[in-house]
């Protein structure tokens, strides 16, 4: 390991690298800002243009675009010909190539940042030094990642050169650093296009996980590269034991139905089904009435909150078993309170806005995805008509449309049944839609739930009047549904029929 190029935007740790380097013997040298650095360091460092006898061009744009740092990469050491063009053009070979690219994916992901600012991070030079290195990773070690710094000073002193395996990661890392770097680049351009001919998705691994969805099944969490936010962006864990697979995908659900809400709100999800959700004046009273809904689903629940916990709060959520707890804020009290379960993980989720306009929604199938837009439109009574009964009155109206959002999040076949700004029984992810309706009616009867006067909501149209009377029979007046069925006219006839009122919203809400 003799010689070393050396061009960096992000400088952390590099003080350190470079000065490892130079005690270790190894001759530096870099571009522009990078050898400035360097040289501020007190290092001795050769300047790129001096070796091509080419200052910067075009602000910057043009600098290591040159057959003598790009013959110095690719020259294979074992080959005669490629010593001879070296030696023919004087141009010394690189054993370690160190880059790390403009932050295009941070930058374009600001908001309102104009064309040409995300333009300007399109690194071209980078990319193509550290491609090069990758090829050549058998002469050269391409390194793109701050966190391989110290290993590899380690593996130099130790060693004096870095293993072949080690070689091979590097080359590895590179290759994927690079593809992800394009993707964010082709994912920016392609946002123009809601569906584009070729869509690159780009997975950066966050953490690993325990097991998958069972022990036997390994796992990991990845965050889309560019994304704007993700799942765990801005989320903190105050306690509690490490987040599993399960974990994550029952997190995902809460946090999506709770975004439903302006309201003090709180969600209870099981198998990525809700199982208990409610709205009150005060957070307290939104989990009692998630809680009181369905508490034998709820044991061992996703739990999650829109508002700051306080240590009552706290004292009631200690009193079942909660696997996960989110919330915006916690009082210092109430961290210590819900520490003393250190089976719950406790989460603190300081993302305050509501929605990710334009998010895709990918379903893996064998050998591909499925893409959609996200079902992650608020619905309120625009295009909603009642087609049987007299109109709700605003209580009614109310119940109507909590049963109606916490539907799109229940698994198809989907029912819910609400009163009082909470759900009473939930019939999730049935074959048949009236099975889904019994399912929810005898969920309310176990917990002793009054029916009379309740509200059904139905994710997708009632194709036989079947499920709507065994609803009405139980005491519901009141259904939202989205209409659509041959048969709407038995339907609303049922309905009316039964002195009940019914509204159709003209849009389903399927979830399979």
């Amino acid at each position: 390991m003799k010689r070393a190029l050396i061009s960096v935007f992000d400088k952390t740790g590099l003080d350190e690298f470079a000065a490892g380097l130079a005690e270790l013997g190894v001759e530096l040298v870099a571009s522009g800002g990078t050898a400035a650095f360097i040289s501020e360091l007190g290092l001795s460092v050769t300047p790129v243009d001096e070796l091509t006898d080419v200052a910067e061009l075009l602000g910057g744009r043009v600098k290591t675009l040159h057959p003598s740092i790009h013959a110095a990469i690719l020259a294979r050491r074992d080959l005669d010909e490629d010593l001879e063009t070296l030696a023919e053009h004087e141009i010394e070979p690189f054993d370690l190539v160190c880059v790390n690219l403009y932050p295009f994916a941070q930058v374009a992901a600001k908001k309102d940042v104009r064309e040409e600012e995300a333009v300007d991070m399109i690194d071209i030079g980078g990319p193509a030094m550290l491609r090069a290195a990758a090829k050549n990773f058998v002469h050269v070690a391409p390194i793109c990642s701050l966190a391989r710094y110290g290993p590899l000073l380690d593996e130099l002193r130790l060693d004096g050169d870095l293993s072949a395996q080690t070689r091979r990661d590097l080359a590895a890392e590179a290759f994927a650093h690079t593809a992800a770097y394009e993707a964010s680049i082709a994912r920016w351009f392609a946002d123009r296009e809601t569906f584009p001919p070729r869509l690159i998705v780009s997975l950066e691994k966050d953490r690993d996980l325990p097991y998958g969805e069972n022990p036997h099944q390994r796992a990991a969490y990845y965050s889309e590269a560019g994304a704007r936010r993700h799942l765990l962006s801005r989320v903190e864990q105050l306690s509690g034991k490490e987040l599993s697979f399960n974990n994550l995908a029952d997190l995902n659900a809460a946090r999506a139905v709770l975004r439903e809400f302006e309201l003090p709100a709180c969600a209870i999800v099981k198998h990525a089904n809700p199982c208990g959700v409610g709205v009150a004046a005060k957070l307290g009273e939104a989990y009692d009435k998630a809680y009181s809904g369905d508490p034998l689903s709820a044991y061992g629940g996703v739990v999650a909150l829109n508002r700051r916990v306080d240590p009552p709060v706290a004292q009631r959520l200690n009193q079942q078993f909660v696997e996960v707890l989110i919330a915006p804020e916690y009082t210092a009290d109430a961290v210590a309170i819900l520490a003393e379960k250190p089976g719950t993980r406790v989460l603190e989720d300081r993302e305050r806005r509501r929605t990710s306009p334009g998010e895709r929604d990918y379903r893996r199938v064998l050998g591909g995805l499925l893409v959609q837009d996200s079902d992650a439109d608020v619905d309120d009574r625009a295009g909603m008509e009642v087609v049987a009964g007299h109109a709700p009155d605003e209580e009614g109206w109310g119940d109507l449309l909590f049963a109606w959002r916490v539907c799109k999040h229940v698994l198809s076949n989907a029912i819910v049944l609400a009163s009082g700004l909470r759900t009473i029984g939930i019939g999730a992810g049935q074959m048949s839609r009236v099975d889904a309706v019994g399912l929810a009616l005898q969920k309310a009867r176990e917990q002793e739930h009054s029916l009379e006067g309740a509200v059904l909501a139905s994710d997708a149209f009632f194709p036989f009047p079947d499920g709507p009377a065994l609803a009405l029979e139980a005491g519901i007046r009141a259904i939202i549904q989205p209409g659509g069925s041959k048969r709407d006219d038995e339907v609303v006839a049922a309905v009316e029929e039964a002195g009940a009122t019914m509204v159709f919203t003209r849009r389903r809400h399927f979830r399979h």
